[in-house]
């Protein structure tokens, strides 16, 4: 039991050394990319603009010539003098000593000591590509190899110069005594309490860009900017939300807009389909009349052939078409013999008597009431005939 125990909490103890190591691979790693991927974009930025939101790198340079401080600010690759300070005397009357030659903004930007270039011991090394995770630990380990130097009496510090392009890194070490740099320390007074670090000079005159100060001895200065930024992160987040909210409520809007068009559309297309019905149907009923009317013969056409068909001694009292029915009431001495007189014409069919003959004694003659039938020729026949009369005409 106890060796299962054992083995389990070595286990464990294995997985949180892997995790740490993990964990610290993946911090510098991240540093490393936020910083490139902050300077990448604050370089498609104005100059101007980027000093005003505090982009621009800057560092107030303290270098000790001789018996005097000078002052130099340095901005991005480049560095302007701004005075040089006696170093007697400084921090006599309280505050800071330079609150009366710098500017207010001046006085926020961190502040760091640059040690000569004859003072540093510079080796340059290549290394494994893995050991830039852990560069200074590494070189700790190489202070007693490459310096006359033990690495408890020096202040140290690396920078990577570049990639060999076989999986290893020129890496450059650079070292200082203990006693140099508290020489120099000492030599600023009140103000090497508020140095954010220690960096050398190259043969130019210009920082290396590294830090031979202590973490614990490091001045942590409040950023300014921090605040300003919080603030215009928050309005950024806040205008991104607002036009989101704006973009989202115009797509809203111009759905509704072509939902609406939509409908219009189809309401007039239904409405000019609905007329194109009524214009057909007119159409229709009126070609059916025209075709109706061109098989029916007219009212002069039957009183025509009436007036050709019936003998002198015959009179109508009353001639009467009700739809395809020939109504015929009158008085004739030869009353019998209507209906074979009204045979075969081809304005109407079926002629026939109703009811008995009626002799009038006035008149002597007999009374009748004929019936007969229009004759209607078909729709085809009668567009056909229609259309050869107005060809004819």
């Amino acid at each position: 039991m106890s060796a299962v125990v054992e083995q389990s909490d070595a286990a464990s103890g294995g997985l949180r050394a892997g995790l740490r190591r993990v964990e610290g691979s993946l911090r510098p790693r991240l540093r490393r990319f936020l910083s490139w991927w902050g300077n990448a974009l604050a370089a498609w930025l104005p100059p101007g603009t980027r000093d005003l939101i505090g982009l621009t790198p800057q560092r107030l340079l303290l270098r000790v010539r001789e018996r005097d401080l000078e002052l130099a600010l340095w901005r991005g690759d480049e560095a302007g003098v701004l005075a040089d300070v006696p170093l007697a005397g400084l921090g006599d009357g309280g505050g800071d000593p330079f609150a009366m030659l710098l500017a207010p903004r001046a006085l926020e930007v961190p502040r760091w000591l640059l040690l000569p270039a004859d003072v540093v011991l510079r080796r340059r090394l290549v290394l494994p590509a893995a050991a830039g995770e852990r560069l200074r630990e590494v070189l700790g380990f190489e202070i007693d190899r490459q310096t006359p130097f033990a690495a408890d009496e020096v202040h140290y510090d690396a920078r990577v110069l570049g990639n060999r392009g076989d999986d290893r890194i020129e890496v450059e070490l650079a070292v200082v005594p203990r006693t140099t740099l508290e020489a120099a320390l000492a030599a600023l007074g009140p103000l090497a309490p508020t140095l954010a670090g220690v960096d050398a000079a190259d043969a130019a005159g210009r920082p290396l860009g590294i830090n031979l100060m202590g973490d614990a001895r490091r001045h942590r200065r409040e950023d300014p900017w921090r605040g300003r930024n919080a603030v215009l992160l928050l309005v950024a987040a806040l205008a991104l939300a607002a036009a989101m909210w704006q973009m989202l409520a115009n797509r809203r809007a111009a759905a509704d807009e072509f939902e609406r068009q939509v409908e219009q559309t189809v309401r007039q297309a239904r409405a000019a389909s609905l007329e194109k019905r009524r214009l057909l149907d007119l159409v229709e009923g009126g070609a059916f009349l025209q075709s109706a009317r061109a098989g029916t013969p007219t009212m002069v056409e039957l009183m025509d052939e009436l007036a050709r068909r019936l003998p002198d001694g015959t009179y109508l009292e009353k001639l009467s078409i009700e739809g395809d029915r020939i109504l015929l009431i009158g008085l004739s001495r030869e009353a019998s013999a209507l209906v074979g007189q009204l045979q075969g014409s081809p304005l109407w069919t079926s002629p026939a008597l109703a009811g008995a003959l009626q002799p009038d004694p006035r008149s002597r003659m007999d009374r009748f009431t004929l019936t007969a039938t229009v004759a209607t020729a078909p729709a085809g026949a009668a567009a056909g005939e229609a259309g050869d009369a107005a060809a004819a005409r």
